[in-house]
């Protein structure tokens, strides 16, 4: 596993590594197991690191990440998450994890950019 996002402008030949990209690990640089990805409006990409049982969100041309949902363990708290694997937005910028091995789908009002 690479432990990275890579975008891909259509017809590009190459892909442009935007998050991750220096092995596994848990340092603001690093993910491990990235499984779910969504960008929103302004073009922060949101990632669901997996592994690391948080969801980060890198900015274009950043290298590193921020840690804006979980990142306090696996666990079962309102504050904790299991395994993220799926992201997704609501038309009011309310962001929904797919909490994994805690069987549930994590609501987190309006993040601040």
């Amino acid at each position: 596993l690479n432990h990275r996002v890579m975008k891909w402008r259509k017809d590009a030949k190459e892909g442009i590594i935007v998050a991750g990209g220096n092995g596994q690990g848990n340092s603001l640089r690093q993910l491990s197991s990235p499984q779910g990805v969504i960008v929103d409006h302004f073009g922060h990409i949101y990632v669901a690191d997996s592994n690391n049982h948080q969801v980060m969100r890198w900015c274009e041309g950043d290298k590193e990440g921020e840690i804006v949902v979980g990142g306090n363990e696996r666990g079962n708290l309102s504050n904790q998450l299991n395994s993220p694997v799926g992201l997704s937005f609501d038309n009011e910028e309310n962001l929904y994890v797919v909490d994994s091995f805690n069987h549930r789908i994590q609501k987190y009002e309006k993040i601040a950019n």
